[in-house]
């Protein structure tokens, strides 16, 4: 299923998620406002190396950030093959492969067509912000 995030073209493999199209697409509104931090949809993880991968992007807390070597550390493998299994992220956003950066650059990212990048630094910037002024509203 395609989905627009923000005027953003994402392609989520629905065979993937227990949940109906509609609770998707309900689930990315309240995240683009800023209203979930979390999904809850009942996502199918492969039993292998990019079902790893998923799991540890999935651990990564919202508005937190982790290098490609800090995961390939973690599940014992290389920065380079944690960059493959994130390219081929059959869920963006909602296994939070663009929490995953270079050690060095914003890296790549598997939504968003030829303006994947724009959209990843829109992801990190929405959870940034709605993370701060949740700290703040605390104060």
């Amino acid at each position: 299923m395609n989905v627009s995030v923000w005027g953003f073209d994402v392609g989520i493999e629905e065979g993937r998620i227990a949940a109906s199209d509609a609770a998707i697409r309900a689930q990315l509104r309240e995240y683009e406002r800023g209203e979930r931090a979390a999904f809850d949809l009942g996502v199918r993880v492969p039993d292998s190396f990019a079902g790893a991968v998923m799991g540890a992007m999935a651990a990564i807390p919202y508005g937190e950030t982790r290098t490609y070597g800090e995961l390939a550390d973690e599940l014992g493998t290389e920065a380079v093959a944690v960059g493959r299994a994130c390219g081929r992220n059959p869920v963006p956003i909602l296994i939070p492969c663009h929490r995953v950066v270079g050690a060095d650059s914003l890296g790549g990212f598997s939504a968003g067509g030829d303006r994947a990048i724009e959209l990843k630094s829109r992801l990190l910037d929405h959870e940034r912000r709605t993370t701060q002024a949740r700290l703040d509203a605390y104060r």
